[in-house]
């Protein structure tokens, strides 16, 4: 069986079921329309990277036996890195006004409401790892809760953002911006992989071992080209204010090596990420849609 496949037609149920499930996830109906904040910062918008990850993590070493936990993992995954935009873009943080094409959750909302709307898909985030319906069995709820928690708190996430804005005006060597990035972009995305994983029982050690690898590549990779599509991409096309980081004055691969240098690093990590999910061990056919994934990540344009 080959290998390669159809993303675009592997993608699109995926892409409806967990756009559907965070819908009904998430009521209008709330205090104050603190829902509507919410859904307004996760609907409708974003590539969906991070879930897509879960989803296809989950069906290369396990099977449809194990959807449930994995589309719950992926839901989760998306309401972090929603959460994580919506504190990101406020005027105490980076002061943006524009995400996913739209203005910002803080312009549209204010800032309180905003900030409330953070803090609820965070929390929800872990509401959704553990059903209380038997749907997924305590071992794996308890193996996702630890992996999301410490993907998004000081040691990653916020960590990372710490570090991030603590470092403007800056000039950070190789080593520090490589920890910045594999803190602030790279800790969700590796946790992706993991949470996909952590979804199917007795996966062994090795292919763990290789996933994570492929996760720490993958993760670092989309940063990279994160840093070329700022200032090679215009706002519209990127859906977020193009330059930024420039303007700024942030510390990006492409202020430390150049755009040409910046490009051809996204190339290899790209090619460490492929070679690692060679090293699972796995079949063409199970790490196709990883694959691909990696593929889009590298290749996009926002």
């Amino acid at each position: 069986m080959s290998g390669v496949v159809d993303l675009k037609a592997w993608m699109q149920p995926h892409l409806d079921g967990v756009e559907r499930f965070l819908s009904e996830s998430i009521q209008a109906e709330s205090p104050a329309a603190l829902g509507q904040a919410m859904r307004y910062a996760v609907l409708d918008g974003g590539k969906r990277l991070r879930p897509l990850l879960v989803l296809a993590t989950a069906e290369a070493v396990g099977d449809a036996a194990h959807g449930v936990a994995a589309l719950r993992a992926a839901c989760a995954m998306e309401l972090i890195h929603a959460y994580s935009l919506v504190h990101d873009d406020m005027p105490c943080m980076d002061n943006d006004v524009l995400r996913r094409g739209k203005p910002t959750v803080h312009v549209q909302f204010g800032e309180s409401q905003a900030l409330l709307a953070g803090d609820a898909l965070q929390t929800l985030a872990f509401e959704l790892l553990t059903p209380q319906d038997g749907s997924v069995a305590a071992s794996v709820q308890a193996a996702c809760v630890a992996l999301l928690a410490r993907a998004s708190g000081y040691q990653g996430m916020a960590g990372g953002q710490a570090i991030d804005l603590a470092s403007v005006g800056q000039r950070l060597s190789e080593d520090q911006l490589r920890q910045m990035h594999r803190l602030k972009t790279g800790a969700l995305l590796l946790c992706s992989v993991q949470m996909g994983a952590a979804c199917v029982p007795d996966v062994p050690d090795t292919v763990l071992a290789a996933l994570s690898r492929f996760g720490q590549a993958l993760g670092l990779a989309f940063q990279v080209v994160d840093d070329v599509l700022d200032v090679t991409a215009d706002s519209a096309t990127l859906g977020k204010t193009a330059g930024k980081d420039e303007a700024a004055d942030k510390p990006t691969y492409v202020a430390l090596m150049g755009l040409a240098g910046a490009k051809a690093y996204a190339d290899a990590l790209a090619a460490q990420a492929m070679q690692a999910l060679a090293d699972t061990g796995l079949s063409d056919a199970r790490l196709g849609a990883l694959r691909a994934l990696a593929a889009l990540v590298v290749e996009r344009n926002n």
